[in-house]
């Protein structure tokens, strides 16, 4: 995170808000202690990650164990 003081912040505003725009974050200092940041947007429309509980519940195992099948296919390989 780069760090700017309050002076350097008002003359390079549109610079600060452009490395926010490309997901860097820039904290404001004051006398040497943070006391703001500018960090990217969350994405439009606020949307999270899927739940992938359900989506994983909906998926039909076959048969075994990949495991298993990658044992099996090297052992009739050897033989």
């Amino acid at each position: 995170m780069n760090r700017v003081n309050m002076r350097e912040a008002r003359r390079r505003l549109a610079g600060i808000v452009a490395s926010a725009e490309h997901g860097r974050s820039v904290a404001i200092t004051r006398r040497g202690r943070i006391v703001a940041r500018v960090e990217p947007a969350p994405p439009p429309g606020g949307r999270s990650l899927p739940d992938l509980v359900k989506f994983r519940q909906g998926i039909a195992r076959k048969g075994g164990p990949l495991s298993a099948a990658v044992l099996e296919s090297r052992r009739s390989e050897r033989s």
